[in-house]
């Protein structure tokens, strides 16, 4: 009898979470609690309209105006369901969000301004896109990425070229080499008005020109489903980054397995186009991978960009990032590197962090070059917490 009940509660459930409707119950008596609920509210978010949403209908597909997030719903599937069920959701969301029209029509796609949030939809669906279509994904991808480069790069590399040729400067330097008006204003209080002088108890140097790498850069990048704006950014400043010379970057990214992405930098569409938005987090793993990269430990900066929601194990991720920073690895951690700023994120996690010393918090794109000249300067960088 008990087995016939639980079988009865059972298809109930399951009728509920296939039609859809009021979370109290549709009709059913079952109503949606804990995991249940968000899955109801996973699928809801692909087959339901705004205005069933309104009235208590069933389940229909619908071009919902939030289609642009979609990159963090494409995430979330996975939670909730098999591989095999989660590809068929996505060829789903390419569809009944009409993307296949958009990419399939040039005269559709010229009507539409392409920004970051449909260059993060088109990422996440990849790896379901067909063959036919991706050319003309790359098209509006790479629209958006050039518009983002002419936004960014020139600030990127006038702050971290004045940042570089500061930390260049020498404070022991030969005669010839003394930068005097420096000097001088450095020493301003050691005047001495018997002799009518200033002597200079510190001596600053001209910076000396160097052709030689000044900098390791490890951009570390979280690309579960909800980071998809933050891996658009990325690639695009690790671009940046890499086309100068002082400077030799790395672009790391990872779910529950870890991609090297550093040799496409030159080309940031080719290196979008090699992620893969969505799937778990193992952050443990990936920053083991990047130690491996780093061989010059005083020299180098890495920036691991995560909500910190990790799925590998916890305490050999914050030993490690410990184990960074004894080194002298200047260690930053951004929450989120979107225009948004702010999101969820893993609290317990960046509180951690945070005590252990390392800079946690979330960053706007405009001002990342003021971090990252702050970080080759080595200044306090809790400067930018609460402000970024």
């Amino acid at each position: 009898m008990t087995s016939d009940l639980t079988s009865d509660q059972e298809r109930l459930r399951r009728w509920r979470l296939v039609l859809g409707g009021d979370p109290a119950g549709e009709g059913t008596g079952c109503q949606l609690t804990g995991d249940d609920a968000a899955i109801d509210n996973v699928l809801a978010a692909l087959y339901r309209s705004p205005e069933e949403e309104a009235t208590g209908g069933r389940r229909q597909g619908s071009l919902r105006a939030s289609a642009p997030r979609v990159a963090r719903w494409l995430g979330d599937i996975r939670t909730y369901f098999p591989t095999s069920v989660v590809q068929v959701m996505q060829r789903d969301a390419l569809e009944r969000l009409n993307l296949n029209r958009l990419l399939m029509e040039p005269e559709l796609l010229e009507a539409v301004e392409p920004d970051i949030h449909l260059v993060s939809t088109l990422l996440s669906l990849n790896q379901v896109m067909p063959e036919r279509t991706k050319q003309t994904a790359r098209i509006v991808v790479r629209k958006v990425v050039e518009e983002l480069e002419q936004r960014i790069a020139q600030q990127t590399r006038a702050a971290v070229t004045g940042a570089l040729n500061r930390a260049a400067r020498i404070s022991r330097p030969r005669h010839h080499d003394i930068d005097w008006n420096r000097t001088i204003r450095a020493n301003l209080k050691h005047y001495q008005p018997e002799y009518r002088t200033v002597i200079p108890e510190r001596l600053i140097g001209h910076g000396r020109r160097v052709t030689a790498v000044q900098r390791d850069v490890v951009l570390c990048v979280d690309q579960s489903g909800s980071m998809a704006e933050s891996v658009v950014y990325a690639s695009v400043f690790g671009a940046v980054l890499a086309s100068m010379r002082a400077l030799r970057t790395f672009l790391v990214v990872f779910d529950t397995e870890v991609v090297d992405l550093t040799p496409e930098l030159r080309d940031p569409v080719e290196t979008l186009f090699g992620t893969q938005l969505g799937g778990g987090t193992n952050i443990n793993r990936a920053v083991a991978y990047c130690q491996g990269l780093i061989t010059r430990p005083r020299d180098t900066i890495f920036v691991l960009i995560s909500d910190l929601y990790e799925g590998g194990v916890r305490e050999e991720l914050l030993r490690r990032i410990a184990a960074l920073m004894t080194a002298g690895v200047q260690v930053v951690v951004l929450l989120a590197l979107s225009d948004d700023g702010r999101q969820a994120y893993h609290r317990a996690n960046a509180a951690a962090l945070a005590a252990s010393g390392v800079p946690t918090f979330a960053c706007t794109p405009d001002r990342f070059p003021d971090l990252m000249a702050a970080a080759i300067e080595r200044r306090d960088l809790r400067d930018f917490v609460g402000t970024s």
